[in-house]
This record gives C-alpha cells, structure tokens and sequence, in this order.
C-alpha cells in the first residue's frame, strides 16, 4: 500500500504509458472509435444533442459528463459559442463550458464545426485523460485531483477560475488548511485570499507546480490517512511492493507558511 503522494508520482512520471493503458481498455476503445467514425457526420447543435453516445463522450471528454442532463445549458454554450464576448460561455466561471464550445464552435463554423482538427483526435486524447482521472479516483481521489489540478493550473490566469471549479478549490482549501465554509464569504474576498496564497504566475512554472502539488497530496494524505492504495499495481500490472517513501510531515515542514 502506497500513499497519495507516492501514487501521483509514480503516475506523472510516465503519464504517456499510463495514457496508452487507458486507450487501449476495450470500453475505451470502442467509444472512441465509435466517436472518431461519426462526429464528422454532425453537423448541427440539433444532431449532436441527438447522438447520445456522441454527446456523452463528449461531455465526459471534458468532464461534464455530470451535467449531461442539462441539455438545454449545454445547448445553448453550443448554440452561442465564444466568439462574441457576451455569449453564454464567455460569461460563465467555469471554462471548462468555453472549452467545450471553442471545440466545437457551431456558432463560427455551422456544418463544417466538427472537421475542425480540435473536434478530432484532441478530444479523443481529453476523453482517455478523464478516463484515466475517474480511475484513478476510484483508487484514491487524492490522486484524481492531484493529476486534474496538474493539466489544468497551467491555463489559470485568475482567482474565479479557481473558485468556479470544486476540483481546483478542493486542492487549494487542502494545501492551505482552508476551511470549505470559506465558500460562505462573499466572492471577492475569497479570490483575495487566492491571491494571499498563491501566485497564480507561479502555475505556469513546472518546478513551483510540482512542489505546490507535492504540498497538496502530503496535506490530503495527512486529512485522510486510510486512501492508502494499490494504484500503480492498477496502472501498470502486477503487484507492488513500494510502500511510503516519503515522510509527510518533512515534505510539509519544507514549506513555508502561505505556500510560497
């Protein structure tokens, strides 16, 4: 059994072999072959939303695959795109909904939207990533964050961001000993206490990155001590003897206080 920081490690040092594992999962490889083979054939807002398994890989590619009920949300993101600054995307906090229309910019494109290159192997390449988080997470969720936190804080340019999406807060609040009832104060007051805490600039650096994430896992390890898994026995075969490498409370003690 290996701890939280140790599972993500030993995942982020070969993500490109872990990636090829997921692709090659039977249930993964037909969805996508499936959605390779047919999403040129869409050509509206009205056919995607009709091709149900289309639709849901999507969503799941972008990991909102939660909100695949919501149709009418999700169309109108689709129908408005993000050309014009005051579309429905644009003015949400969650980027992932710009994303998701950028992709599939029907608003720009109309019929021609889903032979875009980003409408292709990109999303497909999204959808093995999310498979791989969901994965993981089922192993310990610490790790799910630590792998969601690390593609995605690179593209931070400010504190809503954060804010807006409950993964990211979730791995801020827990590096930095955040109560989740900070939630609770007005939102401006919570983006400075972002900004108190963390450099945003600092996303950008992968050495800052890696350390700010090594002080996450050894924090979320240290709040919930029984997510021990057997991840990389999951990831890469066989069984593992590896065991917890690492002290957390030295990781923590290298740190100065407000994270920086």
């Amino acid at each position: 059994m290996i701890n939280t920081m140790t599972s993500y490690r030993l995942i982020a040092a070969d993500l490109p072999r872990s990636l090829a594992r997921v692709s090659k999962e039977p249930l993964v490889q037909r969805e996508t072959d499936y959605y390779l083979k047919n999403i040129k054939n869409v050509k509206s807002v009205d056919d995607f939303m009709k091709d149900t398994k289309l639709y849901n890989y999507v969503l799941k590619a972008f990991g909102l695959d939660s909100m695949a009920f919501a149709k009418a949300f999700i169309r109108k993101v689709l129908t408005e795109g993000v050309d014009d600054k005051e579309s429905f995307a644009n003015k949400l906090t969650d980027t992932r909904y710009k994303d998701l229309a950028t992709a599939f910019n029907f608003a720009k494109y109309a019929d021609k939207a889903t032979s875009q290159p980003g409408a292709l192997q990109p999303i497909a390449d999204k959808y093995v990533r999310q498979t791989l988080e969901i994965e993981t997470g089922q192993q310990n969720e610490g790790v799910r964050l630590a792998l969601y936190f690390a593609r995605k804080a690179p593209a931070i340019t400010n504190a809503y961001e954060i804010l807006g999406d409950k993964a990211l807060l979730q791995v801020f609040q827990t590096t930095f000993s955040i109560p989740a009832a900070m939630s609770n104060m007005d939102i401006d007051r919570q983006a400075k206490m972002v900004e108190d805490k963390l450099d945003l600039a600092d996303l950008k650096d992968p050495k800052k990155l890696d350390k700010l994430i090594t002080r996450f896992t050894a924090m979320y390890e240290m709040n919930n001590p029984s997510t021990a898994s057997s991840i990389p026995s999951m990831l890469f075969g066989g069984t593992s003897s590896i065991g917890i490498a690492d002290s957390i409370l030295t990781t923590l003690q290298s740190f100065k206080l407000g994270g920086r």
